[in-house]
């Protein structure tokens, strides 16, 4: 699949997935204003291109001792960097992160999985 490909896919999950946190999640707060809620999605999505990939190798041995169940934990390490990178993004707490990162995960996985159908 090409980067751009890649890249408009990630965008459309992570707005999906943004966007159904800071309505159902309390404790996520993101801006809804399509200029900055386009910005957070961005970042996140460019996160997801270059900076996961990273953190899943440094967590490779983790991983597999969990048979895979660790790549919650890189989710949302992922969705706390984009919380330090950006002042406009908050998620406060563990319960909240938690949350988010399970509905990225299976936004995620929903878009992965069509992709590849089509």
């Amino acid at each position: 699949m090409g980067i751009l490909k890649k890249f408009a896919l990630l965008f459309v999950a992570n707005a999906i997935a943004l966007y159904l946190a800071t309505l159902f999640v309390g404790g996520v707060s993101i801006p809804l204003k399509l200029e900055s809620f386009a910005v957070v999605v961005a970042v996140l999505t460019l996160i997801h291109l270059f900076i996961r990939p990273l953190i899943k190798i440094a967590l490779t041995p983790i991983i597999i001792l969990t048979l895979g169940l660790a790549g919650i934990l890189v989710n949302a390490l992922t969705l706390y960097l984009l919380d330090l990178i950006l002042p406009t993004v908050a998620i406060s707490g563990f319960l909240p992160l938690f949350l988010t990162t399970i509905i990225v995960s299976i936004t995620s996985t929903i878009f992965a999985t069509t992709s590849k159908m089509v």
